[in-house]
């Protein structure tokens, strides 16, 4: 049989461990695929920069031609960003190819473009790589717990973050420090924005809201908050009222439509996700009828990615002869099925918080701060006072309270805010039990 050939656009990182995985189970992924798989080319903008592993393979530096290749049946796009790589993808469509991409930031942002000019071409976009690596997160939600009316999703999907907050949490050492031992490491870029700030993990977030609820990717109307103004000080009292804080992506259906957020979470302490350190992603879903599944692997890294860009290789290769109508829909659900339910404005959204303010200690403060929240129709869960000061006469009060929403919240912050003995130094945290 005609072996598959593919053509591979980025030879850095993960196409170089494309390559290398491809050769090494070069028989075993032929049995899956049930035909062989061969490379033709690697294209890249510059050729001394091919990546080794790319042998006697013909590499080309005219991308946007190279995609046109008649002789080509499946685009691999590594290349990342979403200039370039959206070119080549849809001219890669244009021309009847099937693509596989490990690229979260192109489907975050042009996915509903380039799904409906794949449907009408009748090819394959196939996107495990692009959220956490190795993990199977997308395929079980398309296929494994189809099955299920998806309550929630909440992953911790991105590592750099997690790694840096595991940091700060095991050697009590502020986010700058560890933000730049990280970098020392190859966990964090030079420029390390898209994952501090909260911007990676929501591009995998509404992706997986996207196939979880079936409804368009819509990352304009995510909610992002990074980590970058996370004290060590929050991070320890959290530890101290049993929870650790994690950046998560959460995806949530509710009664007037579905939460998308990525922000700082106080998690239990006992639950599995609390433990997920260092640089690894953990996902959790919850269906009706399954209960919470949790999906745990390398988020990142050459071989992890490569793993799940292979898996799509293979299963575009399977699919291939397949009409369209019987292949599974990109978003889980087909075209004329996806939902136009709205994301909720992140004032509606309803969750319970962690508030931390400085005080001067004087007789009051506590009632104060109770009362102001009460009367905002807040009810508090637990509230303590730390780091008394006896040179200042200051003291810190951490605060969680039950349920509320972020309006409610925000507008009872506001005036506790204006209180005579609270000083401007605060910290406001969400709190999620992930039941």
């Amino acid at each position: 049989m005609r072996p598959v050939r593919v053509g591979l656009l980025g030879a850095g990182t993960v196409g170089g461990g494309t390559l290398r995985v491809l050769a090494r189970n070069r028989e075993e992924i032929s049995r899956r695929a049930n035909r062989p798989i061969e490379v033709a080319w690697v294209a890249v903008r510059d050729a001394a920069k091919a990546h080794d592993d790319a042998g006697a393979i013909p590499v080309r530096t005219d991308t946007l031609a190279a995609v046109e290749d008649p002789g080509i049946d499946v685009v691999v796009e590594v290349i990342g960003g979403t200039t370039i790589a959206k070119d080549a993808v849809l001219s890669a469509i244009a021309h009847g190819k099937h693509v596989v991409t490990a690229n979260k930031a192109l489907l975050a942002l042009h996915g509903n473009e380039i799904f409906a000019a794949a449907r009408k071409n009748n090819v394959m976009v196939a996107f495990e790589g692009a959220v956490s690596g190795c993990i199977p997160t997308i395929k079980v939600l398309r296929e494994g717990l189809a099955a299920n009316r998806i309550e929630w999703i909440a992953g911790i999907v991105n590592g750099t973050s997690n790694f840096i907050l595991s940091e700060m949490r095991a050697k009590g050492l502020p986010f700058a420090e560890v933000l730049a031992e990280a970098q020392r490491l190859g966990y964090a870029e030079a420029d390390p924005t898209f994952d501090i700030g909260g911007i990676d993990a929501a591009h995998k977030i509404t992706l997986l809201s996207a196939i979880g609820f079936g409804i368009p990717v819509q990352f304009d109307k995510a909610y992002i908050e990074g980590i970058a103004d996370l004290s060590d000080t929050d991070i320890t009292y959290a530890e101290e009222l049993g929870y650790r804080i994690k950046l998560l992506g959460i995806a949530r259906r509710a009664q007037d439509g579905i939460e998308l957020r990525v922000h700082p979470t106080l998690i239990p302490a006992g639950r599995i996700m609390a433990s997920v350190d260092g640089a690894m992603n953990a996902i959790l879903v919850k269906g009706d009828a399954a209960g919470v599944t949790m999906y745990y692997g390398a988020g990142a890294g050459a071989e992890p990615t490569a793993s799940a860009v292979i898996a799509d290789i293979i299963e575009v290769t399977r699919l291939m002869a397949a009409e369209p109508d019987e292949r599974v829909p990109y978003l889980a659900f087909q075209p004329d099925s996806l939902s136009d339910v709205g994301i909720v404005p992140m004032a509606d959204v309803r969750t319970s918080y962690y508030l931390r303010v400085r005080v001067r200690d004087e007789v009051g403060v506590l009632a104060d701060l109770a009362r102001t929240l009460a009367d905002s129709g807040i009810s508090i869960d637990s509230m303590l006072q730390k780091g008394v000061d006896g040179e200042t006469n200051e003291a810190d009060i951490v605060v969680l309270t039950h349920t509320t929403s972020e309006g409610q919240f925000d507008e009872a912050l506001g005036r506790i805010l204006k209180l005579p003995a609270i000083l401007p130094a605060y910290a406001r945290l969400r709190r999620e039990d992930l039941t």
